[in-house]
């Protein structure tokens, strides 16, 4: 509470990367920013303009040394987080970061830089269903649920979960009458037009499209970093 008696102003950290997958920090977003003492920066390697796989296009506001301190740390995924892990500039910033936030989070794939970063040694974490098992070699215990948290470590799994983790996060950080609010605001009143969101849900027809679309994805990946 600030002195003044009104919430103090609590910053709101999302680094974003090439070949980053945008509902990941863009659910998340939409509920944290909802709120008025909440402030969300965007972070990156430098200022400037950053791609996803496609043709959206963020822009970094800060770059990592100028936010060293946020109060939250929300980490996307994307197919770029697979060289991330093994990037110092991001992981060195993800640690000090983590010294000091209320809750460091991840979203999909965004969980194996906080595993590559060291910060999931011996605690239950979940990511997306494909890549699930990978968590157990940054010594995490891989859980299949949708939002895990872990004292101040929240994980949440695949892309569309980022707006769950998101509605939690501003529970946390304000009140739970707050977060009802928040998910009314946004109209998040989830029905699926079809019961195939995880895979324990799908038909093995859906599971082999869905591999296809996964291998196409990653074969777009490789062409586009080819060289780099």
């Amino acid at each position: 509470m600030a002195s003044n008696g009104e919430p103090r102003r609590l910053q709101v950290a999302i680094p974003i990367f090439e070949n980053m997958t945008m509902l990941d920090l863009v659910g998340p977003y939409e509920m944290l920013n909802a709120v008025p003492h909440i402030d969300v920066v965007f972070v990156g390697h430098k200022r400037g303009l950053v791609s996803d796989l496609g043709s959206f296009t963020m822009e970094a506001k800060a770059s990592f040394d100028e936010v060293p301190s946020p109060d939250v740390l929300v980490v996307p995924g994307g197919l770029g987080t697979r060289t991330l892990q093994y990037d110092k500039t991001i992981l060195d910033w993800i640690r000090k970061a983590h010294e000091t936030t209320l809750y460091t989070t991840s979203v999909c794939t965004g969980s194996l830089l906080l595993g590559a970063a060291g910060l999931l040694k011996g605690l239950d974490a979940t990511t997306h269903w494909a890549i699930l098992p990978t968590l157990s070699s940054f010594g995490a215990n891989p859980v299949n649920a949708r939002v895990v948290r872990q004292g101040k470590i929240i994980t949440a799994a695949g892309v569309s979960s980022g707006i769950d983790m998101g509605i939690q996060l501003v529970a946390l950080l304000t009140d739970e009458l707050t977060a009802k609010a928040v998910q009314l605001f946004t109209e998040y009143d989830p029905e699926p037009p079809f019961n195939t969101g995880h895979p324990s849900k799908a038909t093995p027809d859906v599971r082999d499209k869905t591999d296809s679309i996964l291998h196409l994805h990653h074969a777009d990946f490789a062409a586009k970093t080819q060289g780099k």
